[in-house]
């Protein structure tokens, strides 16, 4: 009989299916973990595995209530000397 209170490791996706849960290609993860913006992940041997946890808090690290950039207020731009904007 198994005790219902032991915790089993979390599940380890490898790119292509971290990817596929994320929308996205697995060339494109790829790219992020190249550029270093993607999500967190770990090597096993020469294996990449991404963490469910670790793919959430990034989905949640991308959450935007405006267009303005992170941290900073929404401003109107400012028209150029002799020219308005019209709107």
């Amino acid at each position: 009989m198994t005790d219902a209170r032991v915790q089993l490791p979390p599940r380890l996706l490898r790119t292509e299916e971290a990817a596929r849960w994320l929308g996205l290609s697995g060339r494109t993860l790829e790219k992020h973990r190249c550029t270093g913006t993607g999500p967190s992940y770990r090597k096993l041997g020469g294996r990449v595995v991404y963490m469910l946890s670790d793919l959430q808090a990034w989905v949640d690290d991308g959450e935007r209530h405006s267009t303005a950039r992170k941290g900073l207020p929404a401003t109107r731009p400012r028209p150029i000397e002799g020219r308005s904007f019209v709107g």
